[in-house]
């Protein structure tokens, strides 16, 4: 059995791999308790209740890991529990859903500001909404809280079996390559039915091998690398069918997307990124209301906007979502929300003699859309939710979307265990013509009009976006001859395909042709410092542990990860000789570490100033003055690199130094995504670490 998943080990003394660790097997494995996962696992139950569904999720209890807005529409909760909410907390006895309160009165306001030319002054000017935003029905919520009680719901009653702290690391695949290749249906007709990107079909589609499972994260590795006394290796979860549910960006996800060039008749990903707060008031709360904001702090040219959510037990979910395409390196999201508090209209709100901040959380979100879909299927397995990207950006929703692919999947994945089959291209077909399609199409030129080329070889821009997205939503209703592209070209489609590099990452423009952001200082209360900020998140990771933000060239990101074959507990204590020591392909002619943190300094500070540092949401990232000697090389790097000198030692770029403070991560990806240099590759740290979101 192959194995695809975090490098373990750089030393010849130790290699996690060779040590035998124990299988378990299980009919469908669930990676991901979030909304998509805990959907397809109760619906799995609700058709077969004997088969046996495991759902791993990273974070240290069901919901911990969950940050959304959040207003839900409950379409898919119903088609999955039932419309009565009256009857939940009887007939499934995990207590009434935690549904917050409904939906009242929805506004959108333009707000001006210093980055506004057309109108002097910070004010606030009503505009109409476009028709999706329409919330009538729907409900505010914390969908960390709902997530939990789901998760309870799938436990307690129907058996479910949910594994908290368990971080799935990597994707096990069969040794032969027998399988047919997902594209022998869909060759051709994802991109013309779908994507609407248009390719010649493609009649050559050698076989592949079956996804079996995934394997779960050590424990007790030390930063050396070198087992210390809590040392446990991960379990093989060994499943007929496997579904990931791990949200925007997920790391077997993306490994599985570019393993099967699943995106080869797509738009690369394009995606948003999220900050979240969350305040109790006194005054001026109104129990249902929801305001989305355009204009103030972004530019014309950067996408995005904020809410102010008016949730129960008053309560208030604030936030800015900002697209991960921004052009600026010296653009600070964080420092942009904590900017947007500042302005009249949002500071009324928030009096420190009357509120108080509660919470604090950032997560990246995709905004591609349909044109983004990668195939929904792979041999053994399928991807669901976020992790395929359903999020509508024209109602700023995606909790029901990612229900509804969990339920679709499951249907699937119920008819192909029936039928001892391990494909679930049923669930790809039902996609075409459920509901989730009719939506995602109708708003598909949406999210790209705001970039798109004018007949003024300029971008139509936030106000142009808007323009369009009104004539389309009021008057076209989608139903349009064309479909827009987020990438320029061809040439662009393919380079970014596999997210190796990213979309957003080739959007950021150096600093020789930008101009560095002003911001106001800090007013606390109201606006605070980012590690004041981090501490509402309650984030804590095992310190003595492999650094999960890694610092890989492009090709080595591509790969992700080493081929190799695991030990089981049953196969004896005779080591294999292909369990040699862990190391990448062609390890003789991989720059060493020190050289490639030397070059990510040398690119990010030389062309974007450190662009990390400014847009990391939890202060992972700085670059600092390198006052030590350099360092002796390791063994493992004198062994596979006798002939480095020592400047090559150094990981110092004109006297400065990354440090990567991983422990501060709240697990939001956005580094995987944005950095100009493509050279860090987010995976997961030991399970139960990361933030402890409760009403996010």
């Amino acid at each position: 059995m192959k194995v695809i998943r975090r490098l373990l080990s750089t030393n010849s003394r130790f290699n996690a791999l060779q040590t035998p660790r124990a299988t378990d097997s299980t009919d469908v494995l669930i990676v991901g308790a979030g909304p998509a996962g805990l959907a397809a696992a109760i619906r799995i139950k609700q058709l077969k209740s004997d088969l046996r569904v495991v759902v791993l999720e990273k974070g240290g209890e069901v919901g911990s890991h969950i940050l959304s807005g959040c207003v839900l529409e409950p379409t898919a909760l119903y088609d999955l529990l039932g419309k009565d909410l009256s009857t939940y907390s009887s007939k499934y006895g995990c207590g009434e859903p935690p549904l917050g309160v409904k939906a009242g009165k929805s506004e959108m306001v333009w707000l001006t500001g210093d980055t506004s030319s057309m109108i002097p002054g910070q004010r606030a000017i009503r505009i109409p909404h476009p028709p999706q935003m329409n919330n009538k029905g729907n409900y505010i919520i914390s969908l960390s809280a709902f997530t939990r009680w789901l998760g309870r719901v799938a436990e307690e009653h129907y058996g479910v079996e949910v594994y908290p702290g368990f971080a799935g690391a990597g994707v096990v695949y069969s040794d032969e390559s027998t399988e047919d290749s997902p594209w022998v249906e869909w060759g051709g007709k994802w991109g013309k039915q779908v994507t609407g990107v248009n390719l010649p079909p493609d009649n050559q589609h050698p076989q592949v091998p079956r996804v079996l499972g995934v394997l779960t994260n050590d424990v007790g590795i030390s930063k050396s690398y070198t087992p210390n006394s809590t040392y446990t290796p991960g379990l093989f979860f060994q499943s007929k069918l496997t579904l990931l549910a791990e949200g925007a960006h997920g790391s077997l996800s993306k490994s599985i997307i570019a393993k099967f060039s699943l995106r080869k008749e797509s738009e690369p990903q394009t995606y948003g990124f999220g900050i979240k707060e969350v305040w109790s008031v006194n005054e001026g709360h109104i129990p249902g209301k929801i305001i989305h904001t355009l204009g103030f702090p972004l530019d014309k040219n950067t996408y995005g906007g904020g809410w102010i959510y008016h949730m129960d037990n008053n309560l208030i979910s604030l936030g800015l979502v900002v697209g991960v395409d921004w052009e600026n390196p010296y653009k600070s999201p964080y420092k942009d929300f904590q900017m947007m508090k500042h302005h009249p209209f949002i500071r009324s709100l928030l009096s420190p003699s009357t509120s108080t901040r509660l919470a604090y959380g950032a997560r990246t979100l995709t905004e591609g859309g349909l044109q983004s879909l990668p195939l929904l299927h792979f041999p053994g397995g399928a991807l669901i939710g976020d992790s395929a990207g359903t999020v509508n950006v024209a109602k700023i929703k995606g909790v029901h979307t990612a229900m509804g692919t969990g339920i679709l999947a499951a249907n699937a994945a119920t008819e192909a265990l029936s039928s001892n089959s391990n494909s679930l291209s049923t669930y790809t077909s039902s996609f075409l013509t459920s509901p989730i399609h009719s939506e995602l199409y109708s708003i598909r030129n949406l999210r790209p009009s705001f970039h798109f080329p004018s007949f003024t070889k300029h971008h139509l821009g936030v106000l142009g976006g808007i323009l369009y997205s009104g004539i389309d939503s009021l008057f076209l209703k989608g139903r349009t001859p064309w479909t827009l592209k987020h990438t320029k070209n061809e040439e662009e489609r393919k380079l970014s395909v596999n997210s190796a590099p990213s979309l957003d990452s080739l959007r950021t423009k150096p600093t020789s042709v930008t101009n560095p952001i002003q911001y106001p200082p800090f007013e606390p209360p109201l606006s605070t410092d980012l590690l004041t900020s981090l501490s509402l998140t309650d984030t804590f990771h095992e310190e003595d542990q492999p650094e999960h933000l890694r610092l890989l060239t492009l090709p080595e990101a591509k790969i992700g990860v080493t081929l190799s074959e695991i030990r089981l507990e049953d196969e004896g204590e005779e080591e294999s000789p292909s369990t040699s020591t862990s190391t990448t392909p062609d390890s003789q002619s991989q720059p060493s570490q020190s050289q490639h943190r030397q070059n990510h300094v040398r690119i990010n500070l030389s062309h974007y100033a450190g662009l990390l540092e400014r847009a990391c949401p939890a202060g992972v990232y700085e670059y600092v003055e390198d006052t030590s000697s350099p360092s002796p090389p390791s063994i493992h790097e004198t062994e596979n690199h006798p002939q480095e000198n020592e400047d090559e030692n150094k990981s110092s770029w004109k006297n400065q130094k990354l440090v990567i403070n991983a422990q501060n991560c709240i697990h939001c990806k956005l580094c995987d995504i944005k950095v100009p240099s493509q050279d860090i590759t987010w995976s997961v740290p030991e399970g139960g670490g990361g933030p402890k979101y409760t009403i996010t």
